[in-house]
Order: structure tokens, then sequence, then C-alpha cells
């Protein structure tokens, strides 16, 4: 079992929620020689994993929020290869997941690209462009590493896909909680509850819930039927602005979150709802 894993599961296994802040890599007035600094504040905060993006001049997934850091970032001249030399330079002890898509990975060169992130805090690897069917150009690499391929989930797949999906997966399944892109808020379907719960059935890693999750009340919503939760564009939108207070505020809240003894139950209803009964 590869460390995000365990490191996520022992946490699910503590009765507390898991929270994942997302950072968009050179998006700072420092430019990348600021990313050490945002990684170890959000590590000090609680953060229970770190999900780090690359920059891309055309993010399919990303709501305008990240695509403005991402332009940013690219303007500051962060490119694929100075995020990697910058990580082998950190230090950290909470891990840290990549988010990236697949044209920046395949110019860098796939073996290499895992090689040089080995040795790094990177345990995890989020490629939202790459479909499932062809995870082979990435998969064999990780083989022999402490790095787990992180699939996607979203609403519109059916159950037999879900546990295709999932049933090899590694470090955690991230819910995508809406179709469209990430920072959309309020915009939930009404089976979302349902959908998360059948999934977190099946799935034997914990499930965390992404895209469109920004409050505190979210994070109790979906740790109710999910084992927590990533927030990215309130997070990146906040550190931009000046409002690291407000940051390390939600960190250090949402990773407190204690899982209520009545979870138990609310599971058990929504599976029998499933079910028909």
């Amino acid at each position: 079992m590869k460390t995000l894993t365990q490191h996520l599961q022992a946490i699910k296994d503590s009765k507390k929620g898991i929270f994942v802040p997302y950072i968009m890599a050179g998006d700072h007035a420092n430019g990348l020689d600021g990313l050490g600094d945002t990684l170890a504040f959000l590590s000090e905060n609680g953060a229970s994993a770190i999900e780090v993006g690359i920059p891309f001049s055309d993010p399919v997934a990303d709501g305008p929020v990240i695509e403005e850091a991402g332009l940013r970032s690219l303007k500051n001249g962060t490119t694929l290869a100075a995020i990697v030399a910058k990580l082998q330079t950190i230090s950290l002890n909470t891990p840290l997941i990549v988010m990236t898509y697949f044209n920046p990975v395949f110019q860098y060169g796939v073996e290499k690209f895992v090689q040089d992130l080995a040795n790094t805090p990177v345990k995890g690897l989020i490629i939202p462009d790459l479909p499932h069917e062809h995870e082979d150009m990435v998969k064999p690499f990780l083989q022999e590493t402490d790095i787990a391929l992180v699939p996607l989930v979203s609403l519109t797949t059916g159950v037999e896909r879900q546990q295709k999906l999932i049933a090899d997966a590694e470090g955690f399944i991230y819910a995508v909680a809406i179709n469209g892109v990430t920072g959309k808020m309020g915009s939930y379907r009404e089976d979302l509850d349902k959908h998360l719960a059948r999934l977190h059935e099946m799935a034997k890693i914990p499930v965390l819930t992404g895209f469109g999750v920004s409050t505190l009340d979210d994070v109790a919503r979906f740790n109710a039927v999910s084992d927590g939760v990533i927030v990215g564009s309130k997070i990146v939108r906040d550190l931009h602005e000046g409002r690291a207070d407000d940051v390390a505020q939600l960190v250090k809240q949402g990773s407190q979150y204690q899982k209520q003894q009545q979870q138990a139950g609310f599971f058990k209803r929504l599976l029998k709802s499933l079910m028909g009964g």
C-alpha cells in the first residue's frame, strides 16, 4: 500500500475528516520561490495532504479562479521543469498530490517526470484528461514508486464504470461533486448524496469530494457522505487576495472536523433508499 493511501486511511480511521487544499504552483508574489512557504503554511495549519496544480494554457477542468491563477503563474515564467526542480528542494511531512494535464507530462517525458518526483514529497498524481483506458501511458512507470495515480469519478459515471475506475485505485477516489469545471457553487444535483454514499460503499480506499466545495457547511455536508473534501478555488482566491488568515482558519477547522456518530445511521438510510427500501 502506498504512503498516500496509508496516510489518508489513518485519518479516516481516526474518525476525522480529510481536508486537502489546492494551490497553483507559481501563483505567488515571489513566483516559485514562494511555493515552499505556501506548502509549509498549509501543512502547519493541519492540511491532510496538499494538491499542487501545474499551470497549463488549456485547462479543460478548471474554473475561472484556477484558470486565472494558472495564467498568473505562466506570466511568472513557471514551467513544469522548474516546478519539479523546486519540489526536489522541499522537505515536507505532508504528502503532496500533483494535478496536471497530460500534455506537459508528455512533453517532459513520462518516465523522466516520474523518476524526477520519486524522491520528493509528491505521493499522488491526478491527470484529469487521461482516460482510464489510457492509464497504461503512465501507470507502468509508477509501479516501482510511492506515487499513486488518483482516479476521478464524475456524477455522470455509471455504476459499472465506477467499479472499473476504483477497482485497483490507490491514494484516494476523487469524487467530482458537480458537472462542469471547478469553482461552481450552489449547483449540486439532488441525488448527489446518494451518489457519494454509493461510491463510498463500493470503494476500498478513502473517497474525497471536490469541485465547488468552499465553506465549513460544505465540509460538514460532504463528510457525512464521504471521507473528506478537496477545496481549490476558495483557497486560491483567498491566498491571491491576501486573506491568509481566512485560509488558515478554513484549513485548521476543516482538518479538525470530527465525524459525527449519526453518520452511520445516515449512510444506512441513504443505502436503504438506494435499494428501494
